[in-house]
């Protein structure tokens, strides 16, 4: 067979044209379902501990990760990234003919059963896992041309009305924001203050939590009720706290002779980002960089 084609070989250059043909027609009507795949699928963990450095975060978080998750079914490698803000992304890649979703549950089985071993901090702000690639398919940019709004505002500009419609794209599975954060409530504690009168931060968190919280009050009106009641009222009391004024009334402490300590007296409120350690920029000015 081969010796027809060295002798005839016009035919042989008009059958490889043929096939190229053949496979450029094919190749539009093929499903992209069955396209082979050529990247390794990837899963994310990723949490935050408040306070922490990145020597800590990597003994109290990645560590205990670590250890539950070797072993798990289909893994070629895996790596942690722990910074000194108090992040912790841990990156495991997968076999490339193992189906993404089934690599999401064993790894989300294997953080489970690191839960207990994690600081309660760490639980309490919750452990994501997801699926996601290291290298982002494309990076926009949010900007201000007249230099109206800071990076806050465009950062939570981005939160707000692109991540949710980005998500939802088929295809993508993770939308960063990369900019000042979201908007959050700063408390500038003074260790004078704290000092003189003898006020732990533990206690300004712990009022914080306790005060700041959703109150149901129930209904006014339900049964049982005497003859005559014809409507039930839903009581709506005070919920969470939102500006630095109603923030600055809250108790720290008070003693048996009446005295208050309030948070204004130990501490400056005001409305702020939730993380300063990344700053977006376009051409020197403020912006939001969101990576897809």
């Amino acid at each position: 067979m081969s010796e027809f084609f060295v002798r005839r070989p016009i035919v042989a250059i008009v059958i490889a044209i043929l096939m190229t043909l053949i496979g450029g027609v094919c190749i539009l009507a093929l499903p992209i379902a069955q396209y082979p795949k050529i990247a390794p699928p990837e899963i994310q963990v990723q949490t935050h501990y408040t306070g922490a450095d990145a020597l800590t975060i990597e003994q109290a978080v990645a560590a205990p990760i670590e250890q539950q998750m070797s072993g798990v079914d289909n893994m070629n490698y895996m790596y942690s990234i722990n910074a000194n803000t108090g992040d912790m992304r841990m990156i495991i890649n997968f076999d490339v003919a193992t189906d993404a979703n089934i690599d999401q549950i064993l790894a989300q089985l294997r953080v489970s059963q690191a839960q207990s071993q994690l600081p309660a901090d760490v639980n309490n702000y919750g452990v994501t896992v997801q699926k996601a690639t290291t290298a982002p398919l494309m990076l926009i940019d949010l900007y201000s041309p007249k230099g109206t709004y800071d990076g806050i505002f465009l950062a939570n500009y981005g939160y707000i009305n692109l991540v949710d419609q980005l998500t939802r794209v088929p295809g993508i599975s993770n939308v960063q924001v990369f900019g000042a954060g979201q908007y959050a409530m700063r408390l500038w504690v003074k260790p004078d203050q704290l000092a003189k009168l003898a006020i732990t931060v533990p206690e300004i968190v712990s009022a914080v939590q306790s005060q700041n919280t959703v109150n149901p009050a129930g209904q006014v009106g339900s049964e049982p009720v005497p003859k005559g009641q014809e409507y039930t009222y839903s009581v709506r009391a005070q919920g969470r706290l939102t500006s630095p004024e109603e923030f600055e009334q809250i108790v720290v402490r008070e003693s048996i002779g009446g005295a208050i300590v309030r948070l204004k007296d130990v501490a400056r409120i005001e409305l702020g980002a939730q993380n300063y350690s990344v700053v977006g920029r376009l051409n020197g000015k403020p912006g939001a960089i969101i990576a897809v």
